[in-house]
């Protein structure tokens, strides 16, 4: 059974704070924890682990919400908090599950708790299923899960607030999984982060051409970054 999900809440305005957490207590499903009105004074709070979401506002003074997203443990979700819709796309580059435009409206806020207890089941069923059963994995797609073989996996892409399963055979599956949360719960020897967008699999790689990976007529770059540590894996 699911619990609550357990969210604090980050704005350094005084009203946006207090109409987020009228829409939390009002809300099945979600505790509030606590309120900061900075992202530095609720450090403490969430790297401790224990928050599964945070109302995050974006433009903050001293430690704004994008550099306090890189702080945070890779199993909390974060749901930002903007008047500025262009930080939505920056956003979702660190493991952000939704955002909001201030002013919010209560529709939306339970719109985006709902996804935040999707991804809860989600992940609670894909750990079910890691510890039963480690050559397969469990996504949740909509409103149905879809189990996989792990040697079935090609690559995995993630494209807005979205992760694409592509695999050898069959569609692609669409989870709420961030790539972050893939990378960390699939078997290093396997599969590499190989840039910030994709994952794959090595043992599916049949060809490399030019820092690309090369899947029929898909071509995955390899970041600079990343390109030594998998020339070495691929030896």
């Amino acid at each position: 059974m699911n619990r609550n999900l357990k969210c604090v809440i980050i704005d350094d305005e005084p009203l946006a704070r207090e109409l987020i957490k009228s829409y939390v207590e009002k809300t099945p499903g979600i505790t509030l924890e606590g309120c900061f009105e900075s992202a530095a004074e609720a450090v403490k709070k969430v790297i401790g682990g224990e928050i599964d979401v945070v109302f995050l506002d974006i433009n903050m003074p001293m430690l704004n919400g994008i550099e306090f997203a890189s702080l945070i443990p890779a199993h909390t979700r974060i749901i930002y908090i903007t008047a500025y819709e262009q930080y939505a796309l920056q956003g979702f580059k660190v493991n952000a599950l939704d955002y909001l435009l201030k002013p919010v409206s209560y529709q939306e806020f339970a719109r985006a708790v709902g996804k935040a207890l999707e991804w809860q089941s989600m992940r609670q069923a894909y750990e079910s299923t890691s510890k039963t059963s480690p050559e397969m994995i469990t996504i949740k797609a909509d409103y149905r899960l879809v189990q996989m073989k792990l040697d079935s996996i090609k690559y995995i892409e993630v494209q807005r607030d979205r992760v694409i399963f592509y695999r050898t055979e069959g569609d692609p599956v669409s989870s709420l999984m961030t790539l972050r949360d893939i990378e960390e719960a699939l078997p290093p020897d396997r599969f590499m982060r190989v840039h910030r967008s994709y994952i794959v699999n090595l043992n599916q790689i049949e060809v490399v051409e030019r820092n690309r990976i090369v899947f029929g007529k898909t071509y995955i770059p390899v970041s600079e970054t990343k390109k030594d540590e998998f020339l070495a894996r691929l030896k």
